[in-house]
């Protein structure tokens, strides 16, 4: 699926020979990658339980057989610098964002331009990787991320979302209804996309 032309000109071939990983090696560089997935139900945290309970057995599973398809992952860097975080567990252990694309992928915006955000450092440390997209619109369309942007390049939040503030989770039955619908629209229209190539 990834390997394709870079925004470059140049070809991204990805080889899976190498265990657990995707790997590329040419005159770009050499890159260890990884599946991860933009699809996060948060059906078997904990925390989610009480909100999670008010729907039914199968609307939860439907969801989850979703985000269990090829629309919902993307790659990224596998390998760790410096004995540090990768993005992958970058993006799952910090508070203000707990897994969710729509703000990982506000971050990736945010390093393009230059801003700060909550993996600032993380997304710093592969830089080399996002060199490859030159700017965030390369990156979005290289990944078919472009249902998750406006016409402005704005984010397509799946919640409400003013800061890096608060808990992004879902707190009642109506915001996770529309994390959940939000979720799995794009999740079913990078399906098709990806079903075209």
């Amino acid at each position: 699926m990834w390997s394709k032309t870079l925004p470059n000109g140049k070809l991204f071939s990805l080889d899976i020979s190498h265990p657990k990983i995707l790997y590329h090696k040419s005159d770009i560089g050499e890159y260890f990658l990884s599946s991860d997935s933009i699809g996060h139900t948060y059906s078997k945290m904990k925390i989610m339980k009480d909100v999670v309970s008010q729907f039914s057995t199968q609307d939860i599973k439907r969801f989850y057989s979703l985000a269990s398809t090829i629309g919902a992952y993307i790659i990224f860097p596998s390998n760790k610098i410096d004995n540090k975080m990768t993005i992958n567990a970058a993006r799952g252990v910090n508070k203000y964002i707990k897994d969710r694309f729509d703000l990982s992928l506000l971050c990736i915006k945010y390093y393009y331009e230059g801003k700060d955000n909550p993996i600032a450092d993380v997304l710093k440390r592969y830089s080399f990787f996002f060199d490859l997209f030159n700017d965030f619109n390369g990156y979005v369309n290289f990944f078919l991320l472009n249902d998750l942007i406006d016409q402005k390049e704005n984010i397509k939040y799946f919640l409400p979302f003013k800061e890096f503030e608060k808990d992004p989770l879902p707190k009642n039955k109506s915001e996770y209804l529309n994390y959940m619908n939000g979720l799995s629209n794009f999740i079913k229209s990078r399906n098709l996309i990806m079903r075209t190539i």
